[in-house]
C-alpha cells in the first residue's frame, strides 16, 4: 500500500476523529458515546469467558448475542434503578439541598465569626444563591431534569449501538481502505483509553464510598451519632467519585455540611475522616488512573479545568478520556 496515501489517511483520520468528538459535546451526545462504549467494553470483557463453552462458530454468535442483550438490558435496569432512587423520599437530591440549606442556617449560631461571614444572612440569601446558582448552570440543569427523557433515549440508544457493534466486530467484516483502517485504529485507542479510565475510576469511586458507607453507618452510629440522609450521601459518594478528584470534593463537601446538623465539632471530625480520605483517593488516582496513561493527577485535573470551561459539566465527563484518548496518540508515535 502506497505509504504516501497511508499517511493522508492517518492525518485525515485525526482530523475526523477530533471533528467527531467536538461534535458530540456540542450536540450532547456524550451520555451516548459513552454508554456505547461501556456496553461495547463489557462484551468484549465477558464474551471470551461465555464463548469458550461453545465450539461452533454459530452457537459463539448466538451466545454473544445474548450476553449483549443481557448487558443492555442489566445496564437499562441499574440507570432506571439509580434514577428511581434519586427520586424517592430516600435519595431526592433536592431534599438533600434543602436540608443543607436549612443546616447551615441553623448552624449560623455556632459557628466562628470568620466561617459565619461567609454565609448567606438568612434564608433569602439562600435562596438568592441558589437562584444564581441555577442560571449560571441552567443548560446542565435542563439536560438533567426538563431533557431527563430524550437523555435517557440517547443513552439507551447508545447502549443498543455498542451491542451491536461489539457483535459485528466479533463477526468479522473485510478488510476496510487505508482510511476505514486508520478509523478504526483512533476509534480502538478511544475505546481503550475509556477502558482504562472509566473501569478504574469505577474502582476507586467503589472504595471510596466503601470507606464513606463504613464511616457514616458503622463507625458514626457506634457513637450515638445519626446524621440524616446516609443513604443519599452514600448515593451521592459514589457517583460523584466517578470524577477523578473533583468527584470526591463534592461528596466531602456535602457529607460536612450534614455534619453539622449534629455540631461543629462533628463537621471537624468528619472532615478530618475526609481528608484521610482524599488523600488516600489521591494516591490511588496515581497509582491507579495514573499508570493506566502514564499521567499524573494533575494532570487530569488540568484537563478537567480546561474542557470546563469550554463545555461546561459534559466536559469535565469528557476529559478524562479525551487526554488518556491525546496521550496514548502521541505516545504511539514516541512523540511524548
Amino acid at each position: 500500500m502506497d505509504a504516501k496515501l497511508i499517511h493522508q489517511s492517518r492525518i485525515a483520520s485525526w482530523v475526523l476523529a477530533a471533528l467527531g468528538l467536538l461534535a458530540v459535546l456540542l450536540l450532547h451526545l456524550l451520555p451516548t458515546l459513552l454508554a456505547g462504549l461501556l456496553i461495547f467494553q463489557l462484551v468484549h470483557l465477558l464474551a471470551p469467558h461465555l464463548q469458550r463453552h461453545f465450539a461452533s462458530e454459530r452457537a459463539r454468535l448466538v451466545a454473544l448475542i445474548l450476553l449483549a442483550t443481557l448487558i443492555v438490558g442489566a445496564a437499562t435496569a441499574g440507570v432506571l434503578g439509580t434514577l428511581a432512587f434519586f427520586k424517592s423520599d430516600a435519595g431526592n437530591i433536592s431534599v438533600l439541598f434543602g436540608k443543607m440549606a436549612q443546616i447551615l442556617e441553623d448552624a449560623r449560631s455556632t459557628l466562628p465569626d470568620w466561617i459565619s461571614q461567609w454565609l448567606p444572612e438568612n434564608n433569602d440569601g439562600l435562596q438568592a444563591a441558589s437562584i444564581e446558582w441555577l442560571r449560571e448552570h441552567a443548560a446542565e440543569l435542563r439536560t438533567i431534569g426538563k431533557e431527563a427523557g430524550v437523555t435517557f433515549a440517547h443513552i439507551l440508544i447508545g447502549m443498543i449501538i455498542g451491542a451491536m457493534v461489539s457483535i459485528q466486530d466479533a463477526k468479522g467484516r473485510q478488510t476496510p481502505g487505508p482510511l476505514g483502517l486508520a478509523l478504526a485504529e483512533r476509534v480502538g485507542r478511544l475505546a481503550e483509553a475509556f477502558r482504562r479510565i472509566v473501569f478504574a475510576q469505577m474502582r476507586i469511586s467503589a472504595l471510596n464510598t466503601i470507606f464513606t458507607a463504613l464511616y457514616l453507618v458503622v463507625a458514626l452510629p457506634l457513637f450515638g451519632v445519626h446524621l440524616p440522609l446516609t443513604k443519599t450521601l452514600v448515593a451521592v459518594t459514589f457517583v460523584a467519585g466517578l470524577l477523578p478528584v473533583v468527584g470526591n470534593l463534592m461528596s466531602n463537601g456535602v457529607i460536612v455540611i450534614v455534619s453539622l446538623a449534629h455540631s461543629p465539632q462533628m463537621a471537624l471530625v468528619s472532615l478530618g475522616f475526609l481528608v484521610v480520605v482524599h488523600k488516600l483517593e489521591y494516591f490511588l488516582n496515581a497509582r491507579i488512573v495514573g499508570s493506566q496513561i502514564n499521567a499524573r493527577a494533575w494532570e487530569l485535573l488540568t484537563a478537567m479545568l480546561f474542557m470546563e470551561a469550554l463545555f461546561g459539566l459534559p466536559g469535565v465527563v469528557a476529559a478524562p478520556i479525551i487526554y488518556a484518548w491525546l496521550k496514548g496518540e502521541l505516545m504511539a508515535r514516541g512523540l511524548v
